[in-house]
């Protein structure tokens, strides 16, 4: 299995998963919580078959990627993503991040810039600052992330199934748009990340975004749903097509946060047109 090595802890090194399939364009795609880059998969059959070239890894702590106790941080996210994109060679390369993935997309731009990034794709992503401040009152309450830490804490397993829940809707949408067995697969994954990746990720999601959002200057499509219960589109969506010059805004009608499997027909239609595109700087608005 193909591995890059991004680091060690103590004797042992730190490394990646990912697969690499396909000829033709690179598109990087770059999972949520608590998943890996296997939940990818009814974008990447699409993408393969309009002959782009699909990168997936797994997020350090999750997957079959390495469980270290350190590193959980998007500036260590993006230099794990910078070291894969180095080994790999990659140029005029796609960026598409799901949720969590967002997240290394924006700081990828504020530490790295746009150089070799042709168009970046953000999808329920936790841009451009998700916690509620006097400077950000959009933001989510603090209360609400320290008492999903506190549910990770005691009973992680007991989370997740609540977790998934809320992560695709399943009140309205089981057995129309999401399986039981989907759900289940997912608690599966999601169970066999470390412990460690599990809880400190949580306090991830409100680091603060809006300086390398604005960084991004390549031509950006944000997909969100509008039912989204984990990162709401007010706070987060919206807020990230506005601060990027030119961003296109698709706002999936119904769609929970898992939008990828949910909704994977509306997304990949809007995801093939983008990419499809000529990779031209927009000088527009928010479409």
């Amino acid at each position: 299995m193909p591995y890059v090595t991004v680091g060690k802890e103590n004797s042992s090194s730190i490394d990646l998963y990912y697969e690499d399939h396909g000829s033709g364009q690179p598109v990087v795609l770059i999972h949520g919580y608590p998943l890996s880059g296997a939940s990818w998969e009814k974008q990447m059959s699409v993408l393969l078959n309009a002959r782009y070239r699909v990168i997936t890894y797994d997020r350090r702590g999750f997957g079959k990627s390495s469980q270290p106790t350190e590193g959980y941080n998007y500036d260590t996210f993006a230099a794990d993503l910078q070291e894969l994109i180095t080994q790999l060679k990659l140029d005029e390369f796609i960026l598409v991040g799901f949720s969590m993935g967002g997240g290394e997309i924006a700081r990828y731009f504020g530490k790295y810039g746009p150089k070799g990034v042709s168009k970046a794709v953000i999808i329920g992503g936790v841009p451009p600052f998700l916690l509620k401040t006097d400077d950000n009152p959009e933001g989510v309450d603090a209360s609400v992330f320290e008492e999903i830490k506190k549910a990770v804490t005691a009973d992680r397993y007991a989370f997740f199934t609540e977790f998934f829940k809320n992560f695709y809707n399943s009140d309205p949408l089981l057995g129309n748009r999401v399986s039981k067995d989907v759900m289940h697969a997912s608690w599966n994954l999601a169970v066999s990340a470390s412990a460690t990746a599990s809880l400190a990720c949580v306090s991830t999601w409100i680091e603060d975004f809006r300086k390398d959002v604005e960084r991004i200057d390549v031509p950006t499509l944000v997909i969100h749903g509008d039912d989204d219960r984990i990162v709401p589109l007010a706070a987060s969506g919206q807020r990230t097509a506005k601060l990027i010059k030119g961003a296109r805004l698709a706002v999936v009608k119904g769609g929970p946060h898992a939008i990828t499997w949910t909704h994977a027909e509306e997304v990949n239609a809007e995801l093939l047109t983008f990419l499809g595109e000529p990779s031209v700087k927009s000088t527009g608005g928010v479409a």
